[in-house]
């Protein structure tokens, strides 16, 4: 029965691995190391929590217990890692389907702890699915907000600047823009393509005022 126990946690360990990477990939804070622990961790907790207290059953007989209640609290646990990769600022959230990919990832590795191989693989192909294949499916939808904070030596390049963004199609949401010491103004301002092209094309525009100076894109 050991042997079975170690090829769960090898299956769950894998199915994580493969959501990781596609995490890793996208550069993300939580990647294949953190899934794969959240996905073997989960099916340990499984299989201690259907197996984990024969003895002491065998000991007291007529004693009632639930296998599942061990596993239930992966579910809500697993919501402190999922927040941590989530971050808000002004308009914009960060890290919310790598919080949702951490969730279905303790979902397959407690599938893979009770056995259930072929379930466990489909929801990772599933999975995998929705994080790369659905954006080429829906190319127009979730285009993503960038923030973008940028100074210059004159208001007339900021407003430049916007019709610019403007121009190549791009949706300014919000913008801030302060007037800083040393006669400075700092623009504050989040974007979102309003077309599926190149999102980063707002760099190009940005690096072709020598005048400007970028301080932070997120």
């Amino acid at each position: 029965m050991t042997w079975e126990f170690i090829l769960r946690l090898c299956a769950a360990g894998l199915f994580g691995t493969l959501i990781g990477l596609d995490r890793e990939y996208r550069e993300k804070d939580a990647g294949f190391r953190t899934h794969f622990l959240v996905a073997m961790g989960s099916a340990l907790l499984m299989i201690v929590s259907q197996w984990g207290f024969e003895e002491f059953l065998s000991v007291h007989d007529g004693t009632r217990f639930d296998p599942g209640r061990i596993a239930a609290q992966v579910v809500s646990g697993i919501g402190f890692i999922g927040a941590g990769t989530i971050i808000f600022h002004r308009q914009i959230v960060r890290g919310l389907t790598t919080a949702a990919s951490l969730w279905a990832t303790a979902g397959i590795g407690l599938a893979a702890g009770a056995g259930l191989y072929a379930l466990g693989a489909v929801a990772t192909l599933l999975a995998l699915v929705a994080l790369e294949g659905l954006s080429y499916l829906f190319p127009a939808l979730g285009m993503r907000r960038v923030l973008i904070v940028f100074s210059a030596a004159k208001r007339e390049t900021v407003s430049d600047i916007f019709e610019l963004l403007r121009a190549d199609r791009y949706a300014i949401l919000s913008y801030e823009v302060e007037s800083e010491a040393g006669g400075l103004y700092r623009a504050t301002l989040v974007i979102r393509a309003r077309t599926p092209h190149d999102e980063s094309r707002f760099l190009d525009i940005l690096r072709g005022h020598p005048e400007v100076t970028v301080e932070r894109i997120a």
